[in-house]
């Protein structure tokens, strides 16, 4: 009998009835093969694309099929990172160090947790200008990635040091990735920014190198890391995840220098050639092994702010400076990329 149905069964109907059960398999595949590497809680860091904040490629590449995951969101300046941060859009950002006091008294809950790779800020000057010392730039336009910048205060602190005037060098603000133009076009004479943006116009033949951070501020703190408090107490072994694999993947990456740079670059969109020159010159310059928070140094940031009218009161930043989690980071070398999400000890 069940035969005999089938065979009246009007074609049209059963032509209908095959046509939808292929396009379930299809949807079954299509969800199969293009669904999301894991369906489980992702985290978003926001971060510029400068070496500083190497870290978050690294970690977003290392944590792709892991619950929590940390999405790397790039911003194209920081005034726009920290409002991401201050409106809740982001849980973690790689700020600017001072923008990190500015945003601490000005009421908004964070606690510092980590402190990205150093000694990687380099002051150029376009190429022909008659600049041989910092003595030199007096009366010349320097670019900083933004006034809450600690190249914006190591300018004028050291410009203080050696008795040049508080307008002696006219100070603008420009955001990185906008730098190297603005350089090429004769708009400033030159700039103070994290690398690579600084070997972009030494690469490019427009500038050539004044000096180093570290040569007139030594352990000078670009970029940090900042969490929102809530997150930390609500989620701190995620945030412990996070600063251990951030921490672990600059511990990987000072003998991984190729491998690094290659994930890196397919996040900023950068020539790996300019972000290679930066790391090599002068090799071993970048430090990736200073990633715990000290309250004195975070302090010393505020008090150059107050100085220099950033801050219109002094600000203690010893409530807002965690070093729980990074000190529980293992500092022995890292091996292969998989282990930088080794547990902490």
């Amino acid at each position: 009998m069940k035969l005999y149905h089938i065979e009246r069964f009007p074609q049209s109907l059963m032509a209908l009835l095959i046509a939808a059960a292929w396009l379930a398999v299809i949807t079954v595949l299509h969800i199969t093969f293009n669904k999301e590497p894991h369906s489980g809680r992702k985290i978003r860091m926001g971060y510029m694309p400068v070496i500083t904040n190497l870290a978050a490629p690294l970690v977003d590449a290392a944590t792709r099929e892991s619950d929590p995951s940390f999405e790397a969101v790039k911003f194209g300046s920081f005034a726009e990172m920290g409002e991401a941060f201050r409106a809740g859009h982001i849980q973690v950002a790689f700020v600017i160090a001072p923008l990190a006091v500015a945003l601490h008294s000005q009421g908004i809950p964070l606690k510092v947790v980590y402190i990205g790779n150093r000694h990687e800020s380099t002051l150029v000057v376009r190429k022909g200008l008659p600049c041989r010392s910092f003595a030199d730039l007096e009366g010349k336009t320097i670019a900083v990635p933004m006034r809450f910048s600690g190249h914006m205060l190591a300018l004028r602190r050291y410009a203080s040091q050696i008795g040049m005037g508080a307008d002696s060098i006219r100070i603008v603000e420009i955001p990185p990735p906008d730098m190297p133009v603005a350089l090429a076009s004769g708009g400033i004479d030159g700039y103070f920014v994290g690398e690579p943006f600084a070997a972009k116009s030494i690469v490019a033949g427009n500038a050539t190198p004044l000096l180093n951070v570290e040569d007139i501020w030594p352990r000078f703190i670009c970029n940090l890391m900042i969490v929102r408090e809530d997150f930390l107490e609500s989620h701190s072994q995620w945030v412990q995840t996070l600063v251990t694999a951030a921490a672990r993947s600059g511990l990987w990456a000072q003998n991984h220098v190729d491998e690094a740079i290659g994930i890196a670059c397919a996040y900023w969109g950068q020539d790996p050639d300019v972000v290679r020159y930066a790391f090599s010159n002068p090799k071993g310059r970048i430090r990736f092994d200073l990633f715990v928070p000290v309250v004195e140094e975070i302090q010393e940031i505020a008090r150059e702010m107050h100085r220099f009218g950033l801050l219109d009161d002094q600000v203690d930043v010893g409530p807002i400076v965690d070093d729980r989690l990074a000190r529980e980071v293992p500092q022995h070398s890292v091996g292969s990329f998989e282990e930088i999400l080794l547990p902490s000890r």
